[in-house]
């Protein structure tokens, strides 16, 4: 038991209490942990290539990251293989979803989770330049931007080179609603400039990416492309954007139903789509 001395008390000050200052300390150190990025994984059966995006992230030369795996309910061994790698590594953290829900609740789930200032996203069969997030925070400081997205390279299912692809100086609503860009594996967003709510996606097994993107920009952010090649998109055979069919239909239910356009003018914008498609793939970008 503590015994005080009377005396003692009597000449000296007693120390302050301690409880007075611990919160503040506490809330501080925990802040000090928070990891500098949150990179979220969604992954659906994707065993074959993982281990490579994984790879990728936690290769990266800006290590002050968390990587949220969420395994949506896969039949293969990719939970198996995510729980292998949050073994090694206590920078990955392996959510599961009971039941297959889709992409958009799996980034949802990782998204109210995550405790970076910035939010990436990488697919489970896509992979990053080992400077990919050391560029974008820079070029993000320097510019007080809110949202950066970089060029990258596609490659085919065995990872040989395709083509590379360019992103613009900068994009805005409107924009975007005419040259839909595939930004999902190179956007970078700080939540000190945007608020995270706006990255909620909805609730839609297609399209739920670019619905986000532009609910931002819906709210007079513009996303700031940074034209250095910093990753690798694959383009795989159940790839969501490889029926162009599809695609186009998801394109026009997003404008329509999601937007809320009109119909003309969704029909002026997916026209200036396929031209902006059409270019791309004329010029091999």
């Amino acid at each position: 038991m503590f015994h005080l001395n009377v005396e003692e008390s009597v000449t000296r000050k007693s120390p302050p209490l301690r409880h007075s200052i611990v919160p503040a300390e506490e809330k501080k150190l925990n802040d000090e942990r928070k990891p500098l990025v949150s990179v979220i994984v969604p992954a659906f059966n994707s065993e074959r290539h993982i281990n490579q995006a994984l790879d990728s992230v936690l290769a990266q030369s800006m290590p002050d990251l968390e990587v949220l795996v969420v395994d949506d309910a896969s039949r293969d061994r990719t939970l198996a293989l995510a729980q292998e790698r949050a073994a090694a590594d206590p920078r990955v953290q392996v959510l599961a979803q009971p039941a297959n829900r889709g992409v958009a609740q799996a980034r949802n789930l990782a998204l109210a989770r995550a405790r970076g200032r910035y939010i990436a996203y990488l697919d489970a069969d896509d992979q990053w330049a080992p400077r990919k997030l050391e560029r974008q925070i820079a070029f993000m400081s320097a510019r007080g931007l809110a949202a950066c997205i970089a060029s990258y390279e596609t490659i085919e299912e065995d990872g040989a080179h395709r083509n590379y692809v360019h992103v613009p100086e900068s994009i805005g609503y409107s924009e975007f609603l005419k040259n839909t860009l595939t930004c999902t594996l190179t956007i970078l967003f700080d939540t000190e400039r945007v608020d995270p709510g706006l990255l909620v996606m909805p609730d839609l097994r297609r399209g739920q990416d670019a619905a986000t993107w532009l609910q931002v920009m819906k709210r007079g952010y513009r996303i700031y492309g940074l034209d250095e090649c910093l990753a690798k998109y694959r383009k795989t055979a159940g790839s969501l954007s490889s029926d162009k069919v599809k695609a186009v239909k998801r394109t026009w239910n997003l404008y329509r139903n999601v937007e809320g356009i009109s119909r003309s003018y969704a029909a002026y914008c997916l026209s200036w789509q396929l031209f902006h498609a059409a270019l791309k793939r004329r010029k091999g970008k």
